[in-house]
């Protein structure tokens, strides 16, 4: 047996090269190939987690004047509000990107901070079916507890309930020294062991949450009563899922989401919830007039003058993003049932429930490239700096996109990988304008008339 082949090299040296993208000192290609957010995606690119807030400042001050900051003790805030998009340049302008974020700065504290405490609110994102699928309001109510369920809001105003009971009963118990994060809590709370070993009896914690003022007029057979304290089997998120599932479709679901799921999220400590409905077009679309009538009559109810908790309350508020043009839509359906009065969507000037969604602007496209562009720096640089590609370039990438984000962002993404693989450094409008195969972009040229001087102007407007 040779054993010195364990002592030998080959004497073929092993070459490393760069990175597809390391010439332009880039991890990756960082745009997305696909630019439409996706929250549930492990990719930055995808996800909404690569940001840029300032291209949306005005919509986001507006959004928190007229409703994160408006207490909800005041029995005339909003209920119904519209995220409304100004252009018709189809999908992609950034609403999704900016509910994803929205979302995430409300949970991060449940809005204790942007309301100064005075409101303890959760956020979640839900988007109906394609194909007609959420056309009845039967169906927009499954949907909503679905995503109630997903965000695990249940299970967090159960170890609310519990942690809120041992606080009570311990006066001098200290969270911060029992737990060290969110997930230590959530795993403690739910431990039969952890109770014993802190001499905390769980039978009494149970029977303090039972005494909460909120949970009272529950029915009997509502899931928070199934626990069993003795054995230690509390209840969980399962048992809501299970119980909903057993309800009969109709007023028994709608009491359950606007009543008695309302007492429970109150008692748990919260005074409201923002649901934000994106792409709620997908609902009037395959609904008949009938059908968008009984629909805004049912959310109207559920909203302002039903005798569910919820509309007495004004718990949930609830946010729906439109396209442009999609009011038209509903415009009829809102006035007949009475729900433009309540919540107007032709937008008047003045309406506070309104937050209209502009299209960007060149300025907009600048920080867009570049925070996109730095997310995926190997070695950072200066922030406004837009290597590989020319400051024209992106101004050029903008106006053949029409200012729609995910257009410039998708066409950033095809420009760039052209760039490499014509071992091209510097991107500038000529590669810009000359790398399109089926010459579309030339196209777009021709008819919109684009120029090069254009370019210039509009480099010229942002500063």
């Amino acid at each position: 047996m040779d054993l010195s082949k364990y002592s030998k090299r080959p004497k073929a040296e092993l070459v490393i090269n760069k990175g597809r993208y390391e010439a332009y000192n880039l991890k990756e290609n960082p745009f997305p190939s696909s630019p439409f957010v996706n929250p549930n995606s492990n990719d930055a690119r995808n996800n909404g987690e690569i940001y840029e807030p300032s291209i949306r400042d005005q919509e986001n001050k507006a959004i928190e004047e007229n409703f994160f900051k408006v207490p909800q003790s005041d029995p005339n805030h909003l209920r119904l509000g519209y995220i409304m998009d100004t252009s018709y340049i189809g999908r992609g302008n950034g609403k999704s990107a900016f509910l994803v974020n929205l979302q995430k700065k409300i949970n991060q504290d449940f809005g204790l901070s942007i309301s100064n405490e005075l409101n303890k609110c959760f956020a979640i994102i839900l988007v109906p079916e394609t194909g007609g699928k959420t056309k009845t309001f039967e169906s927009f109510i499954d949907l909503f507890v679905g995503r109630i369920l997903e965000s695990n809001m249940i299970d967090d105003s159960l170890l609310s309930l519990r942690l809120e009971a041992i606080t009570t009963l311990h006066q001098d118990f200290n969270i911060e020294k029992h737990f060290s994060d969110e997930s230590d809590l959530r795993k403690k709370l739910q431990s039969r062991d952890w109770y014993s070993e802190n001499n905390i009896d769980f039978r009494e914690v149970w029977q303090k949450i039972l005494h909460n003022t909120y949970l009272n007029n529950l029915p009997e057979d509502f899931p928070i009563f199934s626990s069993t304290p003795l054995l230690f089997q509390p209840v969980n998120q399962s048992n809501f899922k299970e119980y909903y599932q057993s309800l009969k479709r109709g007023k028994p679901r709608l009491e359950f989401v606007f009543s008695h799921l309302v007492n429970l999220f109150l008692a748990a400590g919260f005074n409201g919830a923002y649901i934000f409905v994106d792409d709620f077009e997908r609902v009037p679309d395959f609904q008949s007039e009938r059908q968008k009538r009984d629909f805004a009559l049912e959310l109207r109810t559920c909203l302002f003058d039903g005798l569910y908790i919820n509309a007495k309350v004004g718990f949930y508020n609830l946010i729906l993003v439109l396209h442009a043009g999609v009011s038209r839509l509903i415009q009829s359906a809102w006035e007949q049932s009475g729900l433009e009065q309540r919540s107007p969507i032709l937008f008047k000037g003045t309406s506070k429930n309104v937050i209209r969604f502009e299209k960007i602007t060149v300025k907009d496209a600048y920080s867009l490239i570049q925070k996109y562009l730095q997310a995926y720096r190997v070695n950072q640089v200066d922030a406004d700096t837009f290597s590989p590609f020319t400051q024209n370039a992106v101004a050029k990438i903008a106006e053949l996109s029409e200012f729609n984000a995910s257009k410039i962002l998708k066409m950033a993404y095809e420009v760039l990988e052209r760039a490499v693989d014509q071992n091209v450094l510097e991107i500038d409008i000529d590669f810009v304008l000359a790398n399109d195969e089926e010459n579309q972009l030339t196209e777009q040229r021709q008819v919109s008339g684009i120029s090069e001087a254009k370019t210039k102007d509009l480099m010229k407007e942002s500063e």
